[in-house]
């Protein structure tokens, strides 16, 4: 059993143009992106109120504050006026 007449098993340009057709279709479909799963918040979890140089002062959860690298530890009453910014 042979082939038949004007079957070659090349890829016509009848074949190649809805190929390449398809595959130009995929960006404009596009995948969902996944969006990173953040851990539920904890009610239970507590915060510490803590200052900032300007004055404010803002919430923290008290887990990021034992995991926060301490830079300067046991600062006099002056040098922590100084960083707020206030005259001494």
């Amino acid at each position: 059993m042979g082939q038949r007449p004007g079957k070659t098993g090349k890829i016509s340009r009848r074949k190649l143009f809805p190929i390449l057709g398809g595959s130009l279709l995929f960006p404009i479909l596009g995948f969902p992106e996944s969006t990173p799963q953040q851990p539920p918040d904890d009610p239970e979890e507590e915060f510490e109120t803590l200052l900032k140089p300007d004055g404010t002062t803002v919430k923290v959860r008290k887990s990021t504050v034992r995991k926060a690298k301490i830079l300067k530890k046991n600062l006099s009453n002056t040098v922590f006026l100084k960083w707020l910014g206030k005259k001494v």
